[in-house]
């Protein structure tokens, strides 16, 4: 099981990493078909991967960050889903985004972890900064 919770960690830290480049497509490239997504600059859920791609598509190219990390990772093992929460933070120089995450991944049957929920939301000090 510490071997599968260290396989999902990285499977993420990588499509972390560029998606801090502005490259969103590390995401839909382990992103499965029936993806459900919530985030906080969305109001509403996003189904499906092209609906989540066509959202993305106004993200290319506009994300960057310095570094990041992955604070706190858990993951919980259930057959074949696998349950990541952590605590992130991304630096753009002196500036540090804090966030909470869940993704839920399944293994399908070429025995590849893909995304099939996500969620992101401020963490309370990010969420207060942002009323600022």
């Amino acid at each position: 099981m510490e071997e599968l919770a260290t396989i999902v960690i990285e499977i993420e830290k990588k499509a972390l990493d560029r998606w801090g480049k502005g490259d969103p497509a590390g995401f839909l490239d382990i992103t499965a078909d029936d993806i459900v997504y919530f985030d906080p600059y969305v109001g509403v859920r996003i189904d499906g991967l092209a609906a989540l791609q066509e959202y993305y598509q106004g993200l290319w190219g506009k994300v960057h960050f310095d570094r990041f990390e992955l604070l706190n990772p858990n993951v919980q093992i259930c057959g074949d889903t696998a349950i990541l929460t952590f605590n992130y933070v991304s630096y753009k120089g002196a500036q540090a985004d804090r966030w909470n995450c869940t993704e839920v991944y399944r293994r399908d049957d070429d025995s590849n972890w893909r995304i099939i929920q996500t969620h992101w939301s401020y963490t309370e000090v990010f969420k207060n900064k942002m009323k600022q």
